[in-house]
């Protein structure tokens, strides 16, 4: 079973281990996210730590950042590279004209919400061929459900999303997936953390507060009314903790 990460250097192997595993298994669109505060400031970093292990699985890599101006900050700072740098694309050139026969493999660093649509183009335009999508901004678009755009955005394209690689901080645990495992609730305990839960699904809302909840003793385990929300005290203080560590 493969445990937390110790520092951000190890999640980031963990990603590219669960990435090349999804996409062995034949998996084409997938997204590997490290949610932590002010992890977007590293993108371009970790971008650069995660290509090479695909590199040596496909010859033509893209990798494509939200706007021109970071793709060309990355072709600044990275200098020659085999791997192609280019943006997702704007009203005057549509991402689909950023797609060139020989690339076989996408990698979309760091895409906000309001880039979904550009997202989901380039998915369809790359056909069989596999998208990577790496720390995406696009918690809020999960959550659109309400109406029947957010109903349909959902079934044509963010249900087809295969999650290979996620961690959390959470107050006092970690929720935590990494590819072929199930999702995992780590409880921390004693300057350590102790798996306190698996599913197959991804726990959210109340079945996250359940959980929790069990764990910490504060809720009937038979019950499944909807547990309380934990309280927020000492939030902070564990989410720095937690991201002092992988960083570190």
């Amino acid at each position: 079973m493969i445990e937390l990460p110790k520092d951000l250097n190890e999640a980031i192997a963990q990603s590219r281990t669960a990435t090349s595993a999804a996409l062995s298994d034949g998996k084409t669109l997938l997204q590997v996210e490290l949610v932590f505060p002010e992890i977007a400031l590293q993108a371009q970093s970790i971008a650069a730590q995660f290509v090479p292990e695909f590199e040596e699985m496909y010859s033509g890599v893209k990798v494509l950042f939200p706007d021109t101006g970071a793709a060309a900050l990355a072709r600044r700072d990275w200098g020659q590279t085999e791997f192609k740098v280019t943006d997702l694309g704007s009203s005057r050139t549509p991402v689909e004209d950023k797609i060139e026969p020989e690339d076989q493999l996408f990698l979309l660093v760091n895409p906000a919400a309001v880039e979904v649509p550009q997202v989901e183009k380039l998915y369809i335009a790359a056909g069989d061929r596999p998208v990577i999508i790496l720390n995406p901004r696009l918690e809020d678009v999960a959550t659109i459900g309400i109406g029947y755009a957010g109903r349909q955005l959902r079934d044509r394209f963010l249900n087809k999303i295969e999650s290979c690689y996620y961690i959390r901080s959470l107050e006092s645990a970690v929720l935590f997936r990494c590819y072929p495992q199930s999702w995992q609730v780590w409880l921390s305990k004693n300057d350590d953390y102790e798996l306190i839960s698996e599913t197959a699904q991804k726990p959210v809302g109340d079945d996250l507060d359940r959980i929790l909840a069990k764990a910490l003793g504060i809720a009937d385990p038979d019950s499944t009314a909807p547990a309380k929300p934990l309280k927020k005290t000492g939030f902070m203080a564990d989410l720095q903790r937690f991201l002092k560590a992988l960083t570190q």
